[in-house]
């Protein structure tokens, strides 16, 4: 598999064989150049054709020209932030699953990343074998299955579209908050544990963690049910959470 030395450095040659494999391909935008080179080297050794580039700019760049199946991006970057970068590429409906790579280990910091569009959050430092588990996830994920409109009660979740109205009303989700409401409509009446929302909304286990779910339950809830009647998320002491217009709170 071709190596590319310039990549990890921001060098000018982004396509340096783009089109000569046919294998998944992953997009890594890291700064620090032992860092990308490492990653780079592993991802191959995995059958990945990789692409690395150093600079926001560039990663961007080079994400818009060409087709990733995975981008594993950085947060610091020395001209701009890998938050702008991610809210970039999700305002041009670029779809690609997005790993976020940061020092930042805080809530706070994790749900402004998923708010913008992220698909999974890994802090440094990490091992190797934890980030190949994590890019292997994602790309099992594989594209949406987006056909039908979800209803319940006079909520209507658009799966094509990814349009959301209560009552007619069009109501604006964040990407989590909209995969978080997809996972409780298509388990209508089922209790689901905070560990079964992490596994399918972030697809990780987040330990000590947890108690994101609850932030963004919070979120949701002021978005789809205050103003509304019925109450359709309900919560189920020592459980989880569920959906449903006939058990409301």
């Amino acid at each position: 598999m071709q190596e590319n030395s310039n990549a990890a450095s921001g060098l000018d040659d982004p396509f340096h064989g783009a089109h000569k494999d046919d294998g998944m391909r992953i997009l890594v935008i890291e700064d620090e150049q032992k860092l990308a080179e490492i990653l780079s080297r592993s991802l191959r050794g995995e059958g990945f054709v990789v692409d690395a580039a150093a600079t926001a700019d560039d990663g961007f760049h080079w994400a818009c020209q060409d087709h990733y199946d995975l981008i594993i991006l950085d947060l610091l970057l020395p001209d701009g932030s890998g938050t702008e970068v991610l809210r970039r590429l999700r305002q041009r409906r670029q779809a690609v699953p997005i790993l976020i790579l940061t020092a930042r280990s805080d809530l706070e910091a994790k749900v402004e990343n998923f708010d913008a569009g992220a698909d999974d959050y890994l802090t440094k430092p990490f091992a190797l074998p934890e980030l190949l588990v994590r890019v292997r996830a994602l790309m099992r994920r594989g594209p949406a299955i987006k056909e039908t409109v979800l209803r319940l009660a006079d909520l209507e979740v658009d799966r094509l579209s990814r349009q959301v109205r209560r009552a007619g009303r069009r109501i604006d989700l964040s990407p989590k908050e909209y995969s978080l409401l997809e996972y409780f409509l298509l388990n209508a009446g089922r209790v689901l544990s905070r560990s079964m929302i992490i596994d399918r909304v972030w697809d990780q286990s987040f330990e000590g963690f947890t108690n994101i779910v609850d932030v963004y339950v919070r979120q949701l809830r002021r978005k789809i049910d205050e103003g509304f009647e019925p109450k359709l998320i309900r919560t189920a002491r020592g459980l989880g959470y569920s959906i449903d217009p006939e058990q409301s709170e």
